[in-house]
């Protein structure tokens, strides 16, 4: 069990171990490269071509077609169909309710009106 526990490890250690040491190498050819000059390259001359010449067409001619005449359609007669007379009806009358008669309420004995007491001042 503990031997698991120490080849997680060591696993990890190595990887750490062998990307220090890569990892300095690389810096060091970056900075080599940033200091090494590079001769210089003539540019090249394009020669100009002549533009080539492409002969002109002649247009085609559409032939025009004369239009056609659509052939008139007689006039459709629709028969008028008579409107439906519906019977009136006789208004419904509603039949009338006596007014109830509400008792009237009884009266009540007038009290003594109370007096509140002075309350004194505080000096």
């Amino acid at each position: 069990m503990a031997c698991r526990k120490q080849s997680g490890i060591s696993i990890l250690l190595l990887i750490f171990t062998l990307s220090s040491i890569f990892g300095s190498r690389i810096q060091a050819e970056a900075r080599h490269l940033l200091e090494t000059t590079l001769p210089e390259v003539r540019k090249l001359e394009i020669p100009t071509l002549p533009k080539p010449e492409l002969p002109t067409l002649p247009k085609p001619e559409v032939p025009t077609l004369p239009k056609p005449e659509l052939p008139t359609l007689p006039k459709l007669e629709i028969p008028t169909l008579p409107k439906p007379e519906l019977p009136t009806l006789p208004k419904p009358e509603l039949p009338t309710l006596p007014k109830p008669e509400v008792p009237e309420l009884p009266k009540f004995p007038e009290l003594p009106k109370l007096t509140v007491p002075e309350v004194p001042k505080s000096p």
